[in-house]
This record gives structure tokens, C-alpha cells and sequence, in this order.
């Protein structure tokens, strides 16, 4: 029996999964996949698999994956999908195949506990806050009997905390060998255990950012690697685009200031005049903030628009470089005072670097852009991965090993057959491509409405005329409807719509993006609170986080409403370039950048509602584009193949008929 016979094997009706699994059905399609990625496997190549909801595509790549012998590097999109592989998928199928794999988990040094940091934190007096001072004693008493130091394990510490950048180390502030921790470093111990393990799960943020600078321990793990598999691959150019880029911001020089004279005020008194060298640091940016905040307040500005060259903001970074290098020639003398000095000095001349590039004319092939908030940063970046994907990773890959393979896979990579969308973007010509449908029967589980009388998106009753006909649709259904906006200022403007038209009505509970974590508002919204007079209801009103990783099988979400079209915003400089560079080779922007890209993100966010084979549901998209517009015909053919609900009237009568047992009497009571 061949590599994938032996997989295809275990789907099969009397294999290992169904041995394992109560009530397991096989599915051609996973079955499918998992033929085509132990094929790929075997004979090495590229693959790029297109699996639709509910094909089951994270054990048809993981179990060939852990059925070859070889090591085999797999990288997600988010932490959750990571954590999830890790600590659920890959243990079930460890025990399910009964194969002896050596398994590991790597993740950015921001996700574990630096000791040295901890302590620096509790005798520095650098914890201000009360609840501050509690989650550090939380963590505190859980780094006591830690193994792996990953800060997800510490119930209660979210990821936004303002206490983890004091707990843990950056590329900047790290004293590497010369820290009296470095042989218990939860950092190096992960990257060690990656070394040592045949399956090793990062995420692409790591993945990219090692291509770069080279210090998470992934570019060690991908020459060994015999295959490399990407999941929530729709995600991988714009991230990769993210850290394969340069960028600097004056915060970067504000905090080198701050710890600079903490540092020098405990070990190097009278060395310097370090208050000096900090007021020229923090004066010199603050130069540059009041340029472009007394201008423009905050928001993306164009590289091009005279800010930096030919305008006084370039006078402005040659102030700031100037400060930096007397900064520099003080740490320098400093360095034999202690290792703590060693790493500052190093850390300085990396954001003096990072500076310079920005001194420097913007190179043809990148895009710039200044991105303005609470600090100016400076960014620059590819057009796309394409070229470095070939060049870095790929090509030099490739010569090593003529097995080497290669497998990229998500619901959603493109709106056409060869899915030109992502194949291109990333620099995958050649690849062998699949599209595995979804097993749902969309056309007798979901139904699609796309109202033909409702203001254009443009139009500034858009808003209200969506959260009216939420506000008419929940109360049919009795709750279980989540809207999925654009942007923030539509989910904002839509929930306060919500909340005004249902005040003094209690049947019906709005959730907002923001109010709590991702997860707790998915728990609230899952959850019928019950009452005296039955069941509340919820309506979750959510921007562009919750198009996609968002699960919510059954009747807990019914209906699904989209605001407008998923065009990305016109604004935004790496767009603007792609259409310019578009513009230059006689190719429409529209047709081969913005369409395709809308497709892609209206297809992901429609996935939210069906997710079982047992679900029912409607989807409204409020955008008469889809209606009107020629391009309409093409975003409706990327949706899965709903039936079309044809007017108002039809509407409602599908939401009755979805109208679930538990909130029916009270709820159709209350009908305006």
C-alpha cells in the first residue's frame, strides 16, 4: 500500500477515524484533499487547496502530515487555530493513529513570560495600577509551576493587557546569553523543543517576521523541514507583505529614551548627561508628531504628498538621527559598565537604521506611507510576497531536496478556478491547484436576500435602514442575528440605531464589538439568558475581526447581516500602489485587484453562517450594488449557492419558518 492509499485509508468507513469517532461519516471531499496532499507529499511540489466549509481540511492535511515520518513545519493565521492544533487536533490524532509523532508549538517571544523582566518589574516599580498590580501577581504565582511560560495558560490575561509588555522580552530589550535567565528562558527552551520534533506548529506573523531579522528559531526549522503547510492561507499576502516591510515610529525613540535613562540613572550617574540626551530624543520626535498631528489629526498619509520629501518633515527625521547618534556615542562609552548597556547600545543603532532607510528615496518597487495616531510611524513594504516567497523561500528550499512540498489551504482563495487571486499574489505559478466543495446542500440550508428598494451605500441613511431591518428581522426570529459591518464607524452607528429602536424592549439584548474579548462576546451571544417571560435574545454587531475564525454552529446565529460590499478602502496606500502598478501594465485595478479581493472577503464573511450539516439560515447582504451593479452577478456567483429569496414579504416568511420553539411566543407578541 502507497503513501496515500495508506492515507486515504483511515477516511474510509471502517478506517482509524471512524474507529475513533462517534457517528463519523466519511466525506469524499476530505478524503480528496487528503489524497492530494499525501500525493504532494510524496512526490514534492506545491499544492494549493481551496476547501470549502465543513470539508474537514485540518485532518486531511494533518493526518498525512503525521502518517509520513517526516518533519513537517505547519503555520496558521492566528494563535487561536494554533492553539487549537495543538493542544486538541494533533493529541486526538496522535492516540486515533497511534503514531509515536514528537510534537511542538513555537510563538513569538511576546507570547512567553521573561523572568528576568517579571522581576525587573516588581523592583523597578514599573506597575502602576492596581489591576496591573494584580495580574502581575497572578502571573507571578503561575510562573511557579509553568512549563511551557506560553502567557495563554494564565486565566484572566487578555492579550491586549498593558501588563505584557513589561513581562516580556522584544528583539530590542533582550540580554540573550548575557541574561542570568538564558538557561531557564521560556523562549529558547520553546525553540529548543521545536528543533527536536517531527511536527512543529508556528503562525505566519513568526514565519514571516524570521525571514527578515532570523530570530524566532524558524529559519533553523525550515531547511530540515521535508513539507511546509499553510493554513488560513488567505491571510498569508497581507501578512507576509506586513513583516516583509520596514518600518519605524517615533515611539520606537521615546521608549529607547525613557529606558535609557532608567538604566543610566541606576548604573551610569555622571557618565553623561543622560536627561539631556533624553529631552533632544523626546523633543526631536515630538517636532515631528506636532507636524502631521496639527495638520492632518490621525490616519494613513501618502508617501507622495510632500509630507517627507521636499517638505519639513525630512528636516525633521535628520534632527532626530542626529539626536540618535549622540545617544549612541554616550551607551557606547557605557558598555563595559554592564550587559544591560550592551543590549541598549545594540537596541539604539537598530531604530537609528530603521530611520535611515527612511532618509533614503523610497525604492521602485515598494510603497510607502505614514501612518499617523498616537505615535508617527513609518512604513514601507512590498507590493506583494511574490518575489520573496520565490526567492527566499521556495527556490533555496527547493535545491536542497527534490521531495520538498509545499501546501497552502483555506475556505477561501479566489473567486475563479486556478485562484488567480492568491496563486499570484503569492508567487505560486506552477502549483497544482484543488477546489474541494463544501458537503452542505446550501441551496435547502441557507437562503440569500438582497433588498432591492434600500438606500446606496453611500447614501447617510444606510446605517439607520440596516439596523430598521435587523431590528424587523430579530424580532421575528427571536434573536441569533449578527451583523458584520465594513468598518467601525458603520458597526457604531448601526448599534446605536439597534439600541434606540429597542429601548424598553427586553426581549432582545445588543452585543457590540469591543465591549468584551472576541471569545466572550461569541459565549454571550451563543447563550439564551431565560427569564420570566422567556428567553433574551441577542444581535452581535461586529466590524472586520469577526469576518472570519468566528464558529457558531446551530440555532445561536440564523441570520446573517452584511452592510455593504467588502471593497477594500480606497485610501490605503499598498491598494492604491497595487492599482497604480495595475494602471502601468494596461490591466483594470477594478477587475484584478478590487473584485477579486471583495469576492474572496465576501465569501469568507458569508461562511459565518452555515457550519453544520444540520444548520439553517438567511443571509442579507444590504448593498443594491449586488442588484444593480454588472460586477453584482459575479460577488453572487463567489457566495455559495444560496436560494434567492425574491422580495420582503419572502423574507419574512423564511424567518417564521426559522423561528426558533424556545423564543416564538413572546417574541412574535411583540411584533411592530
Amino acid at each position: 500500500m502507497d503513501f496515500e492509499q495508506k492515507t486515504r485509508a483511515v477516511f474510509e468507513a471502517g478506517g482509524a477515524l471512524a474507529r475513533s469517532v462517534t457517528a463519523y461519516k466519511p466525506r469524499s471531499g476530505q478524503t480528496e484533499m487528503a489524497g492530494a496532499v499525501a500525493q504532494t507529499m510524496d512526490k514534492g511540489g506545491m499544492l494549493v487547496v481551496e476547501a470549502g466549509t465543513g470539508v474537514g481540511k485540518t485532518f486531511a492535511y494533518l493526518i498525512p502530515a503525521m502518517l509520513s515520518g517526516d518533519r513537517v513545519l505547519i503555520s496558521t493565521a492566528t494563535k487561536t487555530l494554533q492553539d487549537q492544533l495543538y493542544l486538541r487536533d494533533i493529541p486526538f490524532l496522535k492516540s486515533t493513529l497511534g503514531v509515536p509523532v514528537r510534537t511542538a508549538l513555537l510563538k513569538g517571544r511576546s507570547s512567553y513570560l521573561c523572568t528576568y523582566r517579571m522581576e525587573s518589574a516588581r523592583l523597578d516599580g514599573d506597575i502602576e495600577t492596581e489591576r496591573d498590580v494584580q495580574q502581575l501577581a497572578r502571573v507571578e504565582l503561575w510562573a511557579m509551576q509553568t512549563r511551557s511560560g506560553d502567557l495563554s495558560e494564565v486565566d484572566g490575561l487578555d492579550e491586549s493587557s498593558s501588563i505584557i509588555p513589561v513581562i516580556t522580552s522584544s528583539r530590542d530589550n533582550c540580554l540573550g546569553a548575557r541574561c542570568a535567565h538564558a538557561a531557564s528562558c521560556f523562549v529558547n527552551k520553546a525553540r529548543r523543543e521545536a528543533m527536536a520534533a517531527d511536527l512543529v506548529v508556528v503562525n505566519h506573523h513568526l514565519f514571516f517576521a524570521d525571514l527578515n531579522v532570523r530570530e524566532s528559531g524558524v529559519s533553523e526549522l525550515l531547511p530540515s523541514a521535508r513539507c511546509v503547510i499553510f493554513d488560513e492561507a488567505h491571510q498569508l499576502n497581507e501578512i507576509g507583505v506586513q513583516f516583509l516591510g520596514k518600518q519605524w515610529s517615533t515611539g520606537q525613540v521615546e521608549s529607547f529614551a525613557t529606558d535609557l535613562q532608567k538604566l543610566a540613572s541606576m548604573q551610569a550617574r555622571g557618565f553623561a548627561d543622560w536627561a539631556g540626551i533624553a529631552a533632544d530624543l523626546n523633543g526631536s520626535v515630538s517636532v515631528l508628531c506636532r507636524l502631521f498631528n496639527s495638520s492632518v489629526g490621525t490616519g494613513k498619509l501618502s508617501w507622495s504628498d510632500g509630507w517627507i520629501e521636499g517638505g519639513r518633515g525630512a528636516e525633521y527625521l535628520v534632527a532626530i538621527k542626529l539626536a540618535m547618534l549622540h545617544a549612541l556615542e554616550a551607551t557606547a562609552i557605557c558598555e563595559a559598565v554592564s550587559a544591560e548597556f550592551i543590549a541598549m547600545h545594540a537596541r539604539g543603532q537598530q531604530v537609528l537604521e530603521s530611520l535611515e532607510i527612511f532618509i533614503q528615496p523610497v525604492p521602485a518597487e515598494g510603497v510607502r506611507w505614514i501612518d499617523v495616531g498616537r505615535q508617527v510611524r513609518l512604513v514601507q513594504s512590498p507590493l506583494d510576497i511574490a518575489a520573496s516567497m520565490q526567492a527566499r523561500v521556495i527556490k533555496p528550499q527547493a535545491d536542497q531536496s527534490s521531495r520538498k512540498s509545499w501546501i497552502f489551504t483555506s475556505a477561501t482563495l479566489g473567486a475563479d478556478a486556478a485562484l488567480t487571486w492568491f496563486v499570484e499574489s503569492c508567487g505560486l505559478q506552477g502549483a497544482e491547484v484543488l477546489r474541494v466543495e463544501s458537503p452542505f446542500d446550501y441551496a435547502s440550508q441557507a437562503s440569500l436576500y438582497i433588498p432591492a428598494a434600500f438606500p446606496r451605500p453611500d447614501d447617510s441613511g444606510h446605517s439607520a435602514a440596516v439596523a430598521q431591518l435587523v431590528v424587523e428581522s430579530a424580532l421575528r426570529l427571536g434573536g441569533g442575528v449578527m451583523v458584520l459591518t465594513t468598518t467601525l464607524r458603520a458597526m457604531r452607528a448601526i448599534a446605536d440605531f439597534l439600541r434606540l429602536a429597542l429601548q424598553g424592549r427586553d426581549e432582545l439584548k445588543v452585543l457590540v464589538q469591543g465591549q468584551h474579548s472576541k471569545r466572550a462576546l461569541i459565549d454571550m451571544f451563543t447563550a439564551l439568558e431565560s427569564t420570566s417571560v422567556g428567553c433574551i435574545g441577542n444581535i452581535l454587531v461586529a466590524s472586520m475581526s469577526f469576518w472570519e475564525g468566528v464558529d457558531i454552529p446551530g440555532d445561536a446565529l440564523q441570520l446573517l447581516v452584511i452592510d455593504k460590499l467588502p471593497f477594500a478602502p480606497p485610501d490605503d496606500p499598498v491598494q492604491v500602489a497595487r492599482a497604480q502598478n495595475l494602471d502601468a501594465k494596461g490591466l483594470s485595478a477594478f477587475k484584478y485587484l478590487h473584485l477579486p479581493h471583495a469576492a474572496v472577503a465576501l465569501k469568507q464573511g458569508a461562511g459565518r453562517l452555515i457550519r453544520r450539516e444540520t444548520d439553517q439560515g438567511v443571509l442579507i447582504i444590504c448593498d443594491v450594488r449586488m442588484s444593480t451593479m454588472g460586477y453584482g452577478k459575479q460577488l453572487v456567483k463567489a457566495l455559495p449557492p444560496m436560494k434567492r429569496l425574491a422580495s420582503h414579504q419572502a423574507l419574512l416568511d423564511k424567518l417564521d419558518a426559522l423561528t426558533r420553539p424556545s423564543t416564538t411566543g413572546h417574541l412574535l407578541d411583540a411584533r411592530p
